[in-house]
Formats: C-alpha cells, structure tokens, sequence
C-alpha cells in the first residue's frame, strides 16, 4: 500500500497496521504499481491515477471532505473509498465562531487600521452585541451541532438548514429548523458546514446573498466551491456583506493566475480551520484503522463508497 506525507508518515501507519502482512510505502507521485491494494491519501486521486493502480481496492482520505476523489470511477471499479469525519469537529467548530466574532467585534479590521496608522475605535463601523445575532448553519452533522452548542452558549439566536436531517432533531438542540431561503433571510450572520457536491457549486452566490439582511457575515469553513467568490466580493463592496471569512478557497492554494480574494472586510485563512495537534494525530490514526478494519473484513466508519471484497 501507499500513504502520502506530509500527513501519512510511513512509520506512524507502519505502527498503526502491525501485524498486518502489509507493506507501507510512500514513493512520490504519479503512483504506479499492480500489487497496490490501498492508498492513504490527502490530494486528488483521479481516474488516470486508478489506471495506474489496477489492484487497488481501497482509498481512504484523512479529511472529512472526499470532493477530491473521482467517486463516480472508484464506483465503476468497486473501490471502497472512507474519508475521515470526525477528526477535527471541535477546532473547525472553534475557528468557525473565532471567525465569526472577529468579524462581528471588527478585530481584524481594527487591527489593520491600527497597523495603518489610524486610532478610531470606529474603524470597522457599527459592532453589534453578539448576543443579538441570529445565525444561521448550513448543514447540520457533526460540525454544525458543535457550532450550535458553541453559539448558544453565547446567547446567539441560532436556526439550521439541512434536508437531510428531522427538524425534531433540531428543535432538540434548540435550534430552530429553517429552509434555506428563510434561513438566509433572517439570519445576520451564516456559517457553512456542509460537504461539496457538483449540485452545491456556488451554493451562496449572488441570489442568496441578496436574501441576507444587510450587513450581515458570512463564514466558510467547509469547502471554497460552495460560495461564489466573485458575489461574495461584490456584496462586500455593496454593503450587502458587513463581512466574510474564508478558511477555503474555490482554488487552493492560490497562485499569480488565480490570487486570494482581497477586500477590507474579508478574512482569509489557508485551509486551517481543522489544525491542532490533536486532529494531526487523529487524522492518521483514524484514517489507518479504517484501513486496518477492511484488512480484517470489518466494514469501517467513514465509508462513502462500498467496494467489492477486499482480499
């Protein structure tokens, strides 16, 4: 099998696969090989890399996320692909409220004006009481409960849109089940929490931004594809957005050709949202015991596509 570092380290998954009869390694990619059973991965996979790994049976991301895997062909092939859901719930919930106080108490606009040379407390216009947000999670797993706890806990009116999942279930943790549309026109502030599918491209995009009361925040922790950043920019400049924080990009990372959206009041993170040393751990032991458990006929967490038999 083949892991990927910098997040896969041969030896750690060598120890978390003892006793197994298999054979870790971590040649750099384009990987190729017809005795390749299983991968652990972070980056693409496509289908030309599956031609090049005729014996593979099994992928398994260390990310919640599995966008970046070619899913439709892992099917065809019957492949079993796992991601890993549930590593780093607590630091995203974290970085998501982080980002959504910064943006209401204006520190980071504050900040830069103070680094520019002003002293004006009114630098970032009107700071609102945090108790007198409403916000609004889109999508509501693992991650957008632990926000939900985090809001209440802070006096934040808070509503959920998620068609997956029994307004009975979100009425249980006190939120307050919505559509998506009545989300985003009550809520002052919404935080996304969902995973990217070809049908969310550009789920927040200029109709949607448009419902939001005026001045309210956006944050995104979930995937860059979900939100048009273009519309994003414009209601910043508009007055539409009173901010926005981005911990994901529509293309990572950025580069000359396609550089990092800039504007005042818009936050920008490079995909950290989920980092601690904690996660970092769980992340590969996680990862490689969804791996070990196909090696051993057991049906692990995380499945997002059943394969064939394994061995």
């Amino acid at each position: 099998m083949f892991v990927e570092p910098p997040i896969f380290e041969v030896n750690d998954v060598r120890e978390l696969l003892d006793g197994l009869d298999v054979v870790v390694e971590a040649p750099p990619r384009p990987w190729a090989g017809d005795d390749v059973l299983a991968l652990l991965i972070w980056q693409p996979l496509t289908k030309e890399d599956m031609d090049r790994l005729p014996a593979l049976k099994a992928v398994v991301t260390g990310s919640i996320g599995f966008d970046h895997i070619d899913l439709e062909e892992a099917r065809r092939r019957q492949i079993w692909v796992c991601n890993t859901p549930d590593y780093c719930v607590d630091e995203v919930a974290d970085t998501a409220i982080a980002m959504l106080l910064s943006l209401a108490r204006g520190v980071t606009v504050l900040d830069r004006a103070v680094r520019d040379g002003q002293w004006d407390d009114h630098a970032a216009g009107v700071l609102p009481r945090i108790a007198d947000l409403t916000l609004g999670i889109v999508g509501f797993g693992r991650i957008g409960r632990a926000v939900a706890r985090r809001a209440l806990s802070l006096g934040i009116e808070t509503w959920a849109s998620d068609p997956l999942v029994p307004p009975a279930a979100m009425l249980a943790a006190d939120v307050k089940p919505a559509t998506m549309d009545e989300l985003l026109s009550r809520a002052t502030a919404v935080t996304l929490h969902l995973p990217f599918t070809a049908e969310r491209a550009h789920l927040i995009g200029e109709r949607e931004l448009s419902l939001m009361p005026r001045g309210s925040y956006l944050v995104n922790t979930a995937r860059g594809q979900l939100v048009d950043t273009g519309a994003v920019l414009q209601a910043l400049d508009d007055g539409r957005l009173g901010g926005a924080a981005l911990d994901v990009l529509e293309i990572e990372p950025p580069s000359a050709r396609n550089p990092a959206p800039r504007h005042p009041r818009l936050i920008v993170m490079p995909h950290a949202a989920w980092l601690s040393p904690n996660s970092e751990r769980e992340a590969v032991r996680r990862a490689a015991l969804a791996l070990r458990g196909l090696f051993e006929g057991q049906e692990p967490a995380g499945v997002v596509v059943s394969g064939g038999p394994f061995r």
